[in-house]
């Protein structure tokens, strides 16, 4: 699969397949990193492509030693598909 980058300008973590892009868009508030919203378009829909991305994501919140809040509801299914990431997960109101 692609490779990820994080494109700071539009607060998103991107993954280029076949010339289109899929994208978790995030926020952050002080020093907290919310996971807002995973986009996968169309085209690559049922090819594995929004899990690569969650994958490369979490990943590259492991490497950076981040904990992260997360909306969006594919990336909260995900997690708890892959319980390997739940531990980068924290609640809202909990300290990052």
């Amino acid at each position: 699969m692609a490779d990820l980058t994080d494109n700071v300008a539009r607060s998103r973590y991107e993954m280029v397949v076949d010339g289109q892009t899929s994208y978790v868009s995030y926020m952050w508030t002080g020093d907290r990193l919310t996971l807002v919203h995973t986009e996968v378009p169309k085209a690559l829909g049922g090819r594995g492509v929004g899990s690569a991305l969650a994958t490369a994501v979490f990943s590259a919140i492991r490497r950076r030693g981040l904990r992260v809040a997360v909306k969006c509801e594919f990336l909260q299914a995900f997690v708890k598909r892959h319980p390997e990431f739940a531990d980068l997960v924290v609640m809202s109101d909990e300290p990052a």
